[in-house]
């Protein structure tokens, strides 16, 4: 028990020494704090139990991983479960990772991205408690919001309580873009939520349990036991399902986080994290995204656009081993140069300049591998959430009116959002 004591004096030190290379802007000089740096306040929830661990690069407690920190406390940790990326993120988006063991620490990863989204019964057969910790970014088609959904999913169908350490959201100062329309659902967006949603990822947990967005397995109803505590900050039991919301500490929605940890190989910058709503749209059209450059989703063209634009050449690389347009020289725009500045809401008239230029205007959405394609079958509406954006576009309508046409549902979902805030809102 000693040892144990010591270790944790020794981890806790170094984490909030390690804290300090925090970053905010704004009012308070108070340091943000994760919820897995709050090791004291939780550990007694895992001692003497198996666990079982949703983690990536991102899992970290100043410079050590949380998986490392946790054994090192003694705490059993008997699976790992990680997203697209892979446990150490260094995966290209959309590739498919097996079920490994990981030579660092001996333990089992499952991946949960590709043909396998959530653990089975099979997965979670020697586990007492499951633990969520991800870096997310706050945006709808950026897929860790989805696999939080399908854990919870596996939690409450396999009768475990699940403990999420909740993280900044480095976009939580602002809520904008298109709520998801549900015919349009898919892994990279699967509730009506706008594409920016303002939320944390243990916020959006809430409000998927408050919203009823979650499928039960038992049609009988217990009250709501909900308590806000000090430290832990949130637990409810829900249809008998536990959740546990280890909070932040300094952090409020008018926080500008700067992450320690790239989230995935091509958001490396805090530019990138802050461009990708506007342009990772990009992605549904045959124009690079930037992928195979130093700077994805803020370079971004196509070999047929004006050669008066920004070139370059989309390289293979770590994370992007086959990016669109590989070895071609590309034209289009560069937001790295630094002449915009950081957007506080989804800009499009990058989309409308890049399809009113575009030579080839039939052909500038990718078009599904089907005959007949439906509109929820191409992925820029997936992206989108709705079949609407890519109609304004080809219609010519202006970036404010495709803004005004979003305000109505935002107006809705702000009001929903604002029930499952853990902390102030900005």
């Amino acid at each position: 028990m000693k040892k144990i004591y010591f270790l944790l004096i020794g981890l806790l030190s170094s984490f909030i020494i390690g804290a300090q290379t925090q970053n905010t802007i704004g009012a308070s000089v108070k340091k943000i704090l994760p919820g897995a740096y709050q090791v004291s306040e939780y550990l007694s929830l895992l001692k003497g139990k198996n666990v079982g661990i949703f983690a990536n690069q991102t899992s970290m407690i100043c410079n050590t991983h949380l998986v490392d920190s946790l054994q090192k406390l003694g705490i059993k940790i008997i699976k790992i479960f990680a997203p697209e990326h892979g446990f150490r993120g260094n995966a290209d988006a959309g590739e498919d990772i097996k079920t490994y063991t990981d030579s660092e620490t001996g333990i089992t990863v499952v991946s949960l991205y590709g043909a396998k989204l959530k653990p089975s019964g099979a997965d979670l057969k020697d586990v007492d408690v499951l633990v969520f910790d991800i870096q997310d970014v706050g945006v709808r088609f950026y897929t860790f919001i989805s696999s939080l959904q399908y854990f919870m999913e596996s939690a409450i169908e396999n009768d475990l309580p699940l403990i999420i350490f909740d993280r900044p959201n480095p976009n939580g100062f602002y809520v904008d873009g298109p709520v998801l329309d549900s015919s349009y659902k898919s892994f990279v967006g699967m509730q009506p939520v706008p594409i920016v949603y303002g939320m944390t990822i243990g916020e959006y947990a809430k409000m998927l349990l408050g919203e009823n967005w979650l499928p039960w397995k038992a049609a009988r109803k217990v009250d709501n036991k909900i308590s806000i505590g000090e430290v832990l900050g949130f637990e409810e039991e829900h249809n008998n399902f536990k959740l546990t919301i280890i909070k932040c500490k300094n952090y409020t929605h008018k926080s500008r986080y700067l992450l320690p940890v790239k989230p995935s190989p091509n958001l490396a910058t805090m530019d990138a994290i802050y461009w990708y709503p506007s342009t990772c749209f990009f992605e549904g059209t045959v124009l690079s995204e930037g992928r195979g450059t130093g700077y994805p989703f803020q370079i971004f063209g196509h070999p047929n656009l004006p050669d008066t634009l920004y070139s370059f050449i989309p390289k293979s690389n770590e994370g992007a081993k086959d990016p669109k347009w590989k070895d071609n020289v590309c034209y289009g725009w560069n937001l790295a140069l630094g002449k915009e500045p950081t957007p506080i809401k989804i800009q499009v008239k990058w989309l409308i300049q890049a399809y009113d230029l575009f030579p080839d205007k039939e052909n500038f959405f990718i078009k599904p591998k089907k005959l007949n394609p439906e509109p929820q079958d191409y992925f820029f509406n997936k992206l989108a959430g709705n079949k609407e954006l890519m109609h304004q576009l080809i219609s010519g309508k202006s970036e404010q009116e495709i803004h005004d046409s979003w305000q109505p549902k935002l107006n809705v979902f702000k009001t929903i959002r604002k029930k499952y805030l853990l902390y102030p809102d900005f």
